[in-house]
């Protein structure tokens, strides 16, 4: 188990999925997500929807869960506007169920990705295959941050729409 000050945000975990020189760029002070039109909407998509519940809880400075549900379990929201990145938010989820697992001792945990414009819900739980799977993606977060300059870009059908897009491809 990685101590909890190696440990990283959620965000990174998602690059990391999507785009390791995104990651790079992004954990170097390179946030051009602001600037985004895309990652606008998506916080209007989230203002927008379960507007009864209290959103954007930040844990450790390390995790923000869009928002929570309690009952028999706790479960942890993610509002997302669609599935075509939808490795990457599971990873990013998965990561939050193993971070409160971890480091506060929270056991009964499950994942919810809310995909509202589709009217789906993907239900994720943590096991152990997917603990190990966390475990190797924060190492290699570990090992891409570490790099002197980004890895080289690799062209995929979504770069367009990237706002790191300039940065690698102009």
């Amino acid at each position: 188990m990685l101590p909890q000050d190696a440990l990283f945000t959620g965000t990174q975990v998602n690059y990391y999925i999507i785009c390791p020189t995104k990651l790079w760029l992004f954990s170097h002070f390179a946030a051009m997500e602001r600037e985004s039109e895309l990652v606008q909407l998506g916080s209007l998509l989230q203002q927008t929807t379960f507007q009864r519940v209290r959103k954007d809880i930040i844990i450790d400075e390390k995790i923000g869960i869009d928002f929570i549900m309690k009952g028999n379990k706790l479960v942890l929201h993610e509002i997302k506007k669609s599935s075509k990145m939808e490795k990457a938010h599971v990873m990013q989820l998965l990561y939050y169920i193993y971070y409160l697992k971890k480091f506060k001792g929270i056991k009964n945990i499950e994942g919810r990705i809310d995909y509202p414009k589709q009217r789906e819900v993907l239900r994720i739980t943590l096991g152990e295959k997917e603990e190990r799977e966390i475990e190797d993606i924060l190492d290699d977060i570990r090992k891409v941050v570490e790099m002197k300059e980004p890895p080289k870009p690799v062209y995929k059908k979504y770069c367009r729409k990237c706002s790191y897009f300039e940065f690698c491809f102009v």
